[in-house]
């Protein structure tokens, strides 16, 4: 208990050296010409690996050994950072640890599941007429069914001056989906719910456009094949990312309520930004790609293309390999390398 007492006493240090390195991130020289701050901040930081050694050393709460494993961390990184852009860092979060971290997320699984699931099975149903009719017109409305047939009637033979101002419309509209999903997502089941609408909606439209008795049912297909596959992964994904965050207010795993969740904001940061590069890369080819009177052949081959990439993003890179667990597992980068959190909890 002794020492317990002492690392107790010495608590206020590691809050002054976790203010200073909150007030360092976003300060791009922050020891230019300051000798002093550069003294307090080292003494501090060598306090802490002393710390550090004696809370590893006497077998004190896993928490707080967390806390100043990461705070060391933080400490030497603010320290001993490089002044000019790592580009090899950003390069090997890009392909080895974000795919890795989205592979290993069961809130990904949960989502791809759900979504991918409920939409071929939206899907099937309302393409079968035979079977069960009616599904379509339930659940899409005869207006809304009226407006897919209005916009599909007509050959895709928009002009190049359009491309552009319809790129800027997608973005925000896929977005806003996207969004939906991932604001709801800390409250789980109302994300859930989104989800598994906007998935039933989507299957039911293309299964209605795939019955043979719809005639605007090949333009529809010449216009969502080559987008297609970007835009209903990034809407899982924003989804897996929101429940990610709601995870992390209900599932604490004996950690403060909000440490959870920052740490969890921070294991679905990775899942976020692939969401988003993929509504960027959505929008464009549904703007400048699908609308375009290019051969469906071109079409299908960019759909084909794109699901090859993610398929290697996603799984290869992102299927579990020994190598690359022990390359990233103490990565400063690596979200799940620990349990810890930023702040001591007990």
């Amino acid at each position: 208990m002794r020492i317990a007492e002492l690392l107790e006493k010495r608590r206020q240090g590691w809050l002054e050296l976790e203010r200073m390195c909150d007030s360092f991130r976003s300060v791009k020289y922050p020891f230019a010409n300051q000798g002093s701050l550069v003294s307090r901040f080292s003494a501090l930081y060598r306090a802490a690996c002393t710390d550090l050694s004696m809370a590893e050393q006497y077998q004190l709460p896993p928490a707080t050994v967390e806390y100043l494993h990461r705070l060391v961390g933080r400490a030497h990184s603010q320290l001993y950072r490089s002044r000019q852009f790592a580009t090899h860092r950003w390069f090997h979060y890009m392909s080895r640890v974000a795919p890795q971290s989205i592979f290993r997320d069961p809130c990904v699984k949960v989502a791809f599941i759900v979504f991918f699931g409920l939409f071929t099975l939206s899907a099937m149903i309302s393409w079968s007429e035979v079977r069960f009719p009616g599904f379509a017109e339930r659940i899409l409305g005869a207006d809304q069914i009226k407006a897919l047939e209005t916009n599909f009637d007509k050959p895709l033979e928009k002009n190049f001056n359009d491309y552009v101002m319809m790129s800027g419309f997608y973005i925000k509209h896929n977005t806003s989906i996207g969004l939906q999903c991932f604001a709801l997502g800390p409250l789980i089941l109302p994300s859930l719910c989104a989800l598994a609408y906007n998935a039933v909606v989507l299957g039911a439209s293309f299964g209605y456009m795939a019955r043979s008795d719809v005639e605007q049912g090949d333009v529809f297909f010449q216009f969502v094949t080559a987008h297609g596959v970007f835009e209903l992964t990034a809407i899982a994904l924003s989804a897996a990312s929101g429940l990610r965050l709601g995870i992390g207010l209900f599932a604490t795993g004996g950690l403060r309520r909000v440490d959870s969740f920052r740490l969890n904001a921070e294991r679905a940061l990775p899942i976020i930004l692939a969401s988003v590069v993929l509504f960027f890369m959505a929008a464009f080819t549904e703007g400048f790609v699908s609308p375009s009177p290019l051969p469906y052949f071109f079409k299908a081959c960019v759909a084909i293309l794109s699901s090859g990439l993610l398929m290697y993003y996603f799984v290869v890179l992102g299927y579990p390999h020994p190598d690359i667990d022990r390359e990233i597992a103490n990565s400063e980068d690596n979200p799940w390398r620990s349990v810890g959190v930023d702040h001591a909890t007990r």
